[in-house]
């Protein structure tokens, strides 16, 4: 009766040299786990980057669901804005030349506007660290993992609170702490995964087990657990956003 690691995926039963049946390499052919197949919309859904930017809206709406008072529709236009300026410019700005961080700025200015002023610091905040970031500005000084972290996950919860209080308490700060330490464990996440997928021509390698079944090591592999992580994050994030906001509607 064979022993559950060594019927286990991924496992491959060792000769008595120790040697494998398995291939050394199994290649990774797209560039990243969300990837659709290349071609048409697809192409632009990939670019997307759907998990991230819906992590993105989530930390928004988590900023609005911890203010003293939730604006439904104040919220809707900060996840527009957001979903404009870092979910659409953020991620193809050379494709479209930068065109929706002009409807985010603009979505921004309504609501200076018709809220208040105090708004309009945060719209400039966000146009700027959006070019600032995406073009590495300044040497690339920008190009960060703690302005990814405050840019991304500090800054929309700020926003999304500021625009329901217009005010700043504990809340607002440790929500965005929170949000920034969650950015921080998806950028060391994804680093590595990016580099396996991007960058990597081949591994070598095997994992022997105590039982000594031989595991070959592989780029596919390797990256499941970071983006398995990923993923669930990504919509742990999207789910609590969606909770809390229901909670306060």
């Amino acid at each position: 009766m064979p022993t559950e690691a060594a019927t286990s995926p991924g496992a491959v039963p060792a000769h008595a040299d120790g040697h494998n049946d398995g291939p050394g390499h199994k290649p990774l052919d797209r560039p990243a786990f969300y990837a659709l197949r290349p071609g048409g919309w697809r192409d632009f859904v990939t670019v997307l980057h759907p998990p991230y930017t819906a992590w993105n809206l989530a930390n928004v709406a988590i900023g609005a669901a911890v203010a003293p008072h939730l604006y439904g529709g104040r919220l809707l236009a900060a996840l527009a804005a957001f979903l404009l300026g870092v979910g659409v410019c953020a991620h193809v700005l050379d494709e479209l030349n930068g065109r929706p961080l002009g409807g985010a700025v603009a979505i921004g200015v309504v609501g200076a506007v018709t809220i208040s002023l105090t708004v309009i610091p945060f719209v400039c905040a966000g146009a700027f660290i959006v070019l600032a970031y995406n073009l590495e500005w300044w040497g690339g000084r920008f190009h960060t993992a703690f302005w990814l972290a405050a840019s991304w996950g500090a800054f929309p919860a700020l926003t999304g609170y500021w625009i329901n209080a217009l005010e700043l308490r504990a809340a607002a700060v440790l929500a965005a702490a929170g949000c920034f330490m969650m950015t921080i464990a998806q950028r060391r996440l994804s680093t590595p995964v990016r580099e396996l997928r991007r960058r990597t021509v081949s591994i070598e390698g095997a994992q022997r087990l105590t039982d000594g079944t031989v595991v070959p090591l592989d780029a596919a592999r390797m990256a499941a657990p970071a983006e398995g992580a990923l993923s669930a994050c990504a919509l742990a994030m999207v789910l609590l956003a969606t909770g809390l906001v229901l909670a306060r509607l």
